[in-house]
């Protein structure tokens, strides 16, 4: 919906949006149209169920109020982040505002990111979803009518309707139009550490040394400002981190890397000659400028600061010259973009804001600080694309862009990136975390909700900080939050500089034991993992996935989001409560095995009460499936070396299916440009058989170990592979449930390039 008269503001996705094809044939809805009052319905042509009606009330199109209503097909909605809300949102009425802010995640605020995509799950296991491609501030009403009013300060109404007709056919639609997630770097899987008061690159060094000597895998030392010389950017302290560079070429020959903090606020107060990032910004005009045409100035860490305009192309190119000149001295592996909300001490700029209605529009939506400019710069602001009342929610994206860009071209592999501020689109760039959540066990709980919407957001990876950001954690959160985050796509712990330590060294022998045996059991699933983020690349899968996208016909599944599954395959049930050593468990309807002892449930969609003491973290294997996994290593770089074993669920018919995606972990577009393996393990008949797509040389050296296989239904007399007798077989069928038998075998040394067949007889 547009204004025929006027040119107006609509959203630049950098990059270009995919284009998709306008299907004419079989479409799964019809539309009706009505001209005064203006309004249009929409219907699901198998059922006749109505998805959307916005004649229920007018739309309204002025300069700086759009509003949009229509009815919901139900009470389930998920999305509009990004909110501290459960993964179904409270319709009963509530508002949502959409206006990135640095504010720490509590009720009731709008905080980094804005998501203007919902998802409705409709009953019997349909579901539809809606994006208004709208950048402006943003007010979503929700009412328990089920309804909902899209309220936006500015732009155009481009409102894309996903028809499904299952959730996950939803989130593959919304993400043909703002793009596929990027393929992570394998080593980006690993465990990351980082706090803000490593105050000294000894210091920093310490705690990697700590970390490996204790035995605790980890790939990824990480600093917070404290590196910078005066909290500038694209600086180092000489005396704190003159060894910086040093440091960064030690931790790559033991096999590690190494990233640190970024953020877009460049110092503007350095004396003449001693800072080129703002003189160079200053010469080739890269800074946002004020109403009357000058740099505008906030303050962040280093004080007075200019901000990039991301949306001008030699600000990109700025951007890049500056990583690079850093970068010759510092090779970092990636980069943490922070603070680019834009985020600002002071409201607006140093010296205030015009009096105007682009800083004070007819109708503000309910943001934290009452005004646009909160915690942030002008509105009046000028960008190369428009004022920076429409650009704002982009800052984030247009940043992780350029310095995506960036880095592709100074390192020549696959980019890190870490943002906080984010909007759609910003999967194919950057990893996304949920900023800065407090030490306690209603965040620790929250933290899933928070990191399954972005699945849905199309930012598969992506975390809370492990055992909290903000305040002191306890022995016992940080062992709990250890092991949930174990499961979450990007695993960080970060902590803020007052606090309590948390690195996993500093806790007593029992919870270091619990928090060791988390990483061991992730770098084990690292193989399964990473094809899961294969699939999310390449055919827009989700990695961390809600119960209710692959059983949406399941009633129990529909707003579960304190356990949820990686793949299809995976369900991860973690302990959320203080005190708890058993937990309430849903396994939806078929058979799921115990990750670590084969322990059959067969479930018709049920709750169990499951021992969950302080080293356990329950995970259940679902039946007919095969994951792969690898003896685990203190780094990537020596676990990628290492056998791989599988572990074989096999379905009450006997049979089982799973694959592994392998490159060098990498490389640029090795999907692309078909240089990678892919193998497929299929089981039935008592036997597994591997099936290599060899494309490159990645799997040529690397062996099967050994695999497990859980649900064999007799004691097998004798097991052969590759058509030669395996002496070293054994099976347990002291499991009470039957088939409770576990087939193990170790000390295979099968080559993983090669078709391998095991079989086993009774």
């Amino acid at each position: 919906v547009k204004d025929p008269s006027s040119q107006r503001y609509e959203v630049p996705l950098p990059g270009g949006t995919p284009q998709t094809e306008a299907y004419t044939q079989d479409v799964l809805y019809t539309t009706e149209y009505q001209h005064d009052p203006f309004g249009f319905v929409v219907q699901r042509k198998s059922n006749g169920r109505v998805l959307m009606n916005t004649t229920v009330a007018p739309l309204l199109f002025a300069d700086q109020y759009l509003q949009l209503s229509t009815t919901l097909a139900s009470s389930l909605v998920s999305g509009l982040g990004e909110h501290y809300t459960p993964l179904v949102l409270d319709l009963n009425w509530t508002s949502l505002t959409l206006w990135n802010r640095d504010m720490a995640p509590h009720a009731d605020a709008n905080l980094y990111g804005s998501h203007p995509f919902y998802m409705v799950q409709e009953e019997d296991g349909f579901a539809h979803g809606a994006f208004l491609l709208n950048s402006n501030a943003i007010e979503v009403m929700l009412q328990p009518t089920p309804a909902l009013t899209w309220v936006s300060t500015g732009g155009i109404l481009d409102l894309y309707i996903f028809l499904g007709p299952d959730p996950q056919s939803v989130i593959r639609q919304y993400l043909q139009v703002i793009g596929y997630p990027m393929m992570p770097p394998y080593w980006s899987l690993g465990f990351h550490l980082c706090r803000w008061g490593y105050a000294t690159s000894n210091a920093t060094r310490m705690v990697a040394q700590r970390m490996h000597s204790a035995n605790f895998p980890m790939d990824v030392q990480w600093n917070d400002l404290d590196y910078a010389d005066k909290r500038r950017v694209f600086t180092f302290d000489p005396m704190r981190f003159g060894d910086l560079p040093e440091m960064v070429q030690e931790f790559h020959k033991e096999g590690m890397k190494y990233i640190l903090i970024l953020d877009p606020g460049i110092s503007s107060t350095s004396p003449p000659g001693t800072y080129p990032p703002f003189e160079d910004g200053v010469k080739r005009d890269v800074f946002l400028k004020n109403a009357t045409g000058h740099i505008l100035i906030g303050k962040v860490w280093p004080g007075p600061t200019a901000f990039p305009d991301f949306t001008n192309p030699e600000a990109r190119q700025w951007w890049e010259d500056c990583i690079r000149i850093f970068y010759s001295k510092v090779p970092v592996d990636g980069l943490w973009i922070d603070m680019n909300e834009p985020s600002s001490f002071v409201q607006g700029s140093v010296e205030g804001c015009p009096d105007n209605e682009l800083e004070k529009p007819p109708y503000t939506p309910r943001v934290v600080g009452g005004q646009l400019n909160s915690g942030t710069i002008c509105m009046s602001a000028q960008q190369k694309l428009s004022s920076h009342y429409n650009l704002h929610n982009l800052y984030g994206l247009t940043e992780a862009y350029a310095t995506h860009s960036a880095l592709m071209k100074i390192q020549r592999r696959r980019p890190f990136v870490l943002s906080r501020s984010s909007f759609p689109g910003i999967g194919r760039f950057s990893a996304v975390w949920t900023g800065d959540v407090r030490s306690d066990w209603e965040q620790l709980r929250f933290s899933i909700a928070a990191v399954l919407q972005f699945s849905l957001f199309g930012v598969p990876l992506v975390g809370a900080d492990i055992c909290g950001f903000e305040g002191n954690t306890t022995e016992e959160l940080c062992v709990r939050w250890m092991q949930l985050g174990a499961f979450y796509p990007l695993m960080r712990n970060h902590n803020d500089k007052p606090n309590a330590p948390q690195e996993p060294y500093v806790f007593g022998q029992k919870a270091q034991a619990a928090m060791r045996s988390a990483l061991n059991l992730r770098y084990s699933l690292l193989p399964f993992l990473y094809t899961l983020f294969h699939h999310a690349h390449t055919s827009a899968d989700t990695v961390a996935r809600p119960l209710f996208m692959e059983f949406p016909t399941d009633p129990n599944c529909l707003t579960l989001d304190q356990q949820f599954l990686w793949g299809s395959s995976l369900l991860i049930s973690p302990v959320l409560e203080q005190g708890a050593v058993e937990l309430s468990v849903y396994l939806p309807a078929g058979t799921w095995y115990h990750l670590h002892n084969g322990q059959p449930f067969h479930s018709n969609g049920q709750y169990f009460q499951l021992p969950a003491p302080l080293e356990t973290i329950n995970v259940h294997v679902r039946a007919g499936h095969i994951i792969p996994q690898q003896e685990p290593a203190l780094t990537t770089a020596a676990s990628r070396g290492n056998p791989f074993f599988l572990t074989v669920a096999l379905s009450t018919s006997g049979r089982a299916w799973g694959d592994l995606f392998w490159d060098d972990g990498l490389g640029l577009r090795t999907f692309e440009t078909h240089n990678y393996c892919y193998v497929t393990f299929t089981a039935g008949q008592s036997q597994i058989v591997s099936d290599p797509l060899n494309l490159s040389g990645a799997l040529a050296s690397l062996l099967l170990g050994g695999l497990r296989v859980f649900g064999v239904s007799s004691p097998p007399l004798y097991v052969v592979a590759n058509g030669k007798k395996v002496s070293d077989f054994t099976y347990q069928a002291d499991i009470k449930v039957s088939p409770g038998l576990v087939l193990t075998l170790t000390s295979l040394a099968l080559p993983m390039s090669n078709t391998f067949t095991v079989q086993w007889f009774p």
